[in-house]
Formats: structure tokens, C-alpha cells, sequence
């Protein structure tokens, strides 16, 4: 480790876009402490490809936090809702989508800065996106400006100005090549990330839900192949 490392919270879901984000705060002298989530979701694979990706990405520790969001059912990912398949384009940039879970990010953000706020550390990484998945209202620009104005006023640590919490989005302004791209320069295995949004129980990627169109998209755009598992057609 260097003298100039700091330590940082990355929320981890075994996706493309996090494990990025946790290579990111590597490549920045973070030490990355990475933290998941049992939320209730249908597809608990994706919980083994966050162990994947934080043990590969070297994270310090790896915490699975339990909480059930699926109680309040309303989204595809935590109750049996259809996931949409074979959306074009046009349409999956176009509202808010059933796959979106009420308040996911509010949530996965406190449990962030309470972690944060425990270990000492000013700095929460979150892979959120609004350029090629505009459609989720907590990963627009404007909400994580304002999450983290809410933040340094909601702890011990930042009324008695010994933390002040900065949020980074690095993905944020990228499409999704410029993502993939960025990842394969930093040694990201993006074999071992789980993006889709109804894998098989084995973790092989559908390659129809919206997830997966725009993970092959990006793919393609980047030039790449995508070295992920898709479900036998």
C-alpha cells in the first residue's frame, strides 16, 4: 500500500458498471471497502459475482448487508413481475421501467455513509449511469448532488467537521463502451460480472431484458467481446 491511499465505500452488485467503479477507486489510491446487498431481489447470482469481482479487484473487505426491499414488492427485481425482453432502443431510453426499485439508491447510500462514517473514511463510490439508462430517477446528476448535501448534515462526523462526504460517480457522464473501455485498461474481468436482470439459476445471462441489450451493445461499441455467460438459445 502507498502513503497516499484513503479508504472509500464502494457499493458493489456484481455488475459491469460497479465492478468499474471499484477498479476506478482502486486506480484513484483508494482502499476500497466493498459493500452488497441481500435486498429481496429474485436473482441472488448476482450476489456471487460481487464475492467474484471484490476478491478479483483485490477489495480490503466485503460486507453483504440484509435488508428486504421485497415487502413493498412494486419492481421486476424483487417481485413476480415480468421482466420486459426485447425492448428497442427507443423505447427502453423512454420513462421510469418496472425493473426500478422504489428508493434502492437512497437506501444503499445510507447504509454507505453509516459505513463510511464508522470506518473514518470521506469518500462513497456508486457505479450509477444516466447516459445510456436515464430512465431511474436516483442516477441522475442532480440526485447524488443532493443526496450528498443531505449527508453532510446527517452525521455526527460531518456537524463536527471532521468528515466532509464527497459522492463519486465516475460512470456517470459515460456510455456504456466508454465504461467497458475504461474497465479493460484497468484489468477489470468483466467474465465474472452478472449484469442481466433474469439469469438462469446457473448465472447465464438472458440477453433479452434491457440490462443485457445495452451490456452487448456496449460491447460491440467498445469493439470488445463480451466474455459473460448467456443462456443457450
Amino acid at each position: 500500500m502507498s502513503g497516499t491511499e484513503r479508504t472509500a465505500v464502494v457499493l458493489l452488485s456484481g455488475g459491469l458498471d460497479s465492478a468499474t467503479a471499484l477498479a476506478m477507486a482502486q486506480s484513484e489510491g483508494f482502499m476500497p471497502y466493498a459493500l452488497s446487498f441481500r435486498y429481496g431481489q429474485r436473482h441472488e447470482v448476482e450476489l456471487e459475482a460481487a464475492k467474484r469481482v471484490a476478491a478479483s479487484l483485490g477489495a480490503v473487505r466485503h460486507e453483504i448487508t440484509q435488508i428486504d426491499l421485497s415487502m413493498f414488492g412494486s419492481s421486476a427485481l424483487t417481485a413476480d413481475i415480468a421482466v420486459p425482453k426485447d425492448r428497442p432502443a427507443s423505447e427502453i431510453s423512454q420513462g421510469i421501467p418496472v425493473t426500478y426499485v422504489p428508493a434502492r439508491n437512497t437506501i444503499f447510500l445510507s447504509f454507505a455513509l453509516a459505513w463510511a462514517e464508522v470506518l473514518g473514511a470521506s469518500d462513497v463510490f456508486i457505479g450509477v449511469n444516466a447516459l445510456d439508462y436515464s430512465g431511474y430517477p436516483d442516477c441522475r446528476p442532480e440526485y447524488i448532488e443532493a443526496y450528498e448535501r443531505l449527508a453532510n448534515l446527517a452525521t455526527k462526523a460531518g456537524v463536527e467537521g471532521h468528515q466532509r462526504l464527497r459522492i463519486h460517480t465516475p460512470l456517470i457522464s459515460l456510455s456504456k463502451a466508454e465504461i467497458i473501455r475504461a474497465g479493460l485498461t484497468l484489468g477489470v474481468n468483466y467474465g465474472i460480472t452478472l449484469s442481466c436482470y433474469d439469469p438462469s439459476p446457473l448465472g447465464e445471462a438472458c440477453g433479452h431484458c434491457d440490462s443485457c441489450q445495452l451490456r452487448l451493445k456496449g460491447f460491440r461499441e467498445a469493439g470488445a467481446k463480451d466474455p459473460a455467460r448467456y443462456r443457450a438459445e
